[in-house]
């Protein structure tokens, strides 16, 4: 079985040439229980000061809580995807339909960029999770804790 191309999961950018992008691009270990199911993410981050590509590693943990920060997002606050782990990317929505987007990776950069994304990009972004889950289901399941197995549903 052939490996999808690559898609982005998150897709920011503006006419003036700002942009972040979450772009998945394959299984971290395919095939190997335990890295299967995490995902491999290139963070591209550009503006007129920055061009830069960060690794982000992501597990359907962080999928699943990416939807639910979606859903929570609104004027005034701010969600992110990978916390807690070597590199982490916050958006803080301002009412004025601005976006302060936070890209930190603590060993290599960290940068601030405003983008003014155009559209419905909250709906565009619940479909781009949903394609990216489609391409790379959930194929592992942890029966005990450190203990796992092919999901009965893999494909193969």
């Amino acid at each position: 079985m052939t490996e999808p191309a690559p898609m982005d999961l998150i897709h920011l950018a503006d006419p003036d040439g700002n942009r972040c992008i979450v772009r998945v691009t394959g299984r971290s270990r395919p095939g190997v229980l335990t890295g299967h199911d995490i995902l491999c993410a290139d963070v591209l981050a550009s503006a007129s000061f920055v061009d830069a590509r960060l690794d982000l590693s992501l597990r359907h943990e962080d999928l699943d809580a990416w939807e639910q920060e979606l859903s929570r997002l609104e004027p005034g606050r701010t969600v992110g995807i990978g916390s807690g782990r070597a590199l982490s990317l916050d958006i803080h929505m301002h009412g004025d339909d601005w976006l302060t987007i936070q890209v930190s990776d603590p060993d290599r950069l960290t940068t601030v960029l405003g983008i003014r994304p155009q559209g419905d990009w909250i709906a565009e972004h619940r479909g781009r999770l949903e394609r990216v889950r489609l391409a790379w289901p959930r194929e592992v399941v942890e029966t005990a804790p450190g203990a796992y197995e092919w999901s009965p549903n893999r494909g193969r």
